[in-house]
């Protein structure tokens, strides 16, 4: 069996949505259709957003998508925004082939940092997370923007 990173194409449309549900419905987010549609077409385009999936054997197993922005202190950071692999593949080197080809990417880009985040509670992530990178202690708040109803 192969494992081959490359950017998401044309061809990983259909499968690529199977694992994007399956990553929003891990986090209970939902997103409609056009969502999805409106998605894909940003990541296909690759000038904003990109995405990389991984192909074992030819199968679309595993997704990222990542983003680079500036910031007060760097010119260039990656955010490693979206990770998910085919449930019956974790624990085998998908996310971390996944992970380290975005920091490729990353560093290709002249990025000053790598970063992610995930739910406290997603312990299994975060003990292959806690090998690949550094955990700083950081806790994020979301400021609503949208008036509540």
């Amino acid at each position: 069996m192969t494992l081959q990173i490359a950017p998401l194409a044309a061809a990983d449309r259909l499968p690529w949505e199977t694992l994007a549900r399956g990553y929003k419905t891990f986090y209970q987010t939902e997103v409609s259709p056009a969502g999805y549609e409106t998605a894909w077409q940003r990541l296909l385009k690759g000038e904003e957003v990109f995405g990389l999936g991984a192909h074992l054997d030819g199968r679309l197993v595993g997704i990222t998508h990542y983003l680079f922005h500036t910031s007060v202190w760097s010119p260039r950071l990656c955010y490693l925004q979206d990770l998910f692999t085919a449930p019956e593949l974790r624990g085998q080197g998908v996310a971390r082939a996944l992970i380290m080809a975005v920091g490729d990417a990353a560093r290709e880009a002249r990025a000053t940092r790598c970063y992610w985040l995930t739910h406290e509670t997603n312990a299994t992530a975060r003990m292959l997370y806690d090998k690949v990178a550094q955990f700083h202690g950081f806790i994020r708040y979301d400021l609503p923007l949208q008036e509540q109803a």
